[in-house]
């Protein structure tokens, strides 16, 4: 039992970025998307031994997480034409748009790219470039325990251990 435990929140843990971002993409509030959060892993829990390639999941979720998506807009526009005295809900329909669906998949590619990395490397690309306000590099260098002047030295390669990531992971 407890290496199922380890392995659901290893799983879990690998791809709850993935998940919780398709809704914000809808632009769902917090409490909305970790409803849908929670509803996808459900889903994951009952199919997780139907799946047959592992490879696979990430796009599974994908669809699963959109699905999930495109019925709370759906529910809400009853919802919404109900209270406002129409019949029928809009019709416009809600599809994940392509571009969305493929940048969805291109941000779960970088975030597994960046976990591959060291941990220095690791937290030297998160404060870098995904930190807002972004730090100055003194607090950055005083974090990490190096020089300021060799951050940039450093960023360069932890940038190039990424790229040839993403290039081995097919991201180009």
């Amino acid at each position: 039992m407890q290496g199922d435990e380890e392995a659901w929140s290893a799983l879990i843990n690998k791809y709850k970025n993935l998940i919780f971002s398709i809704p914000i993409k809808y632009r769902f509030s917090q409490e909305d998307a970790a409803d849908i959060f929670q509803a996808v892993c459900a889903d994951l829990i009952s199919e997780l031994a139907k799946l047959r390639k592992p490879k696979a999941l990430a796009g599974w979720l994908i669809q699963v997480t959109s699905h999930k998506c495109i019925q709370r807009k759906r529910q809400a526009e009853r919802y919404d034409s109900q209270e406002q005295g129409f019949s029928e809900p809009a019709a416009a329909a809600h599809e994940i748009p392509e571009n969305v669906f493929l940048q969805v998949q291109a941000e779960q590619i970088l975030r597994e790219a960046i976990q591959e990395l060291s941990p220095r490397c690791r937290e030297l690309v998160r404060m870098l470039f995904f930190e807002h306000p972004s730090r100055p590099y003194q607090q950055i260098a005083e974090q990490l325990g190096i020089a300021t002047g060799s951050i940039g030295f450093i960023r360069g390669r932890c940038l190039e251990k990424l790229r040839r990531r993403l290039e081995k992971m097919g991201f180009e």
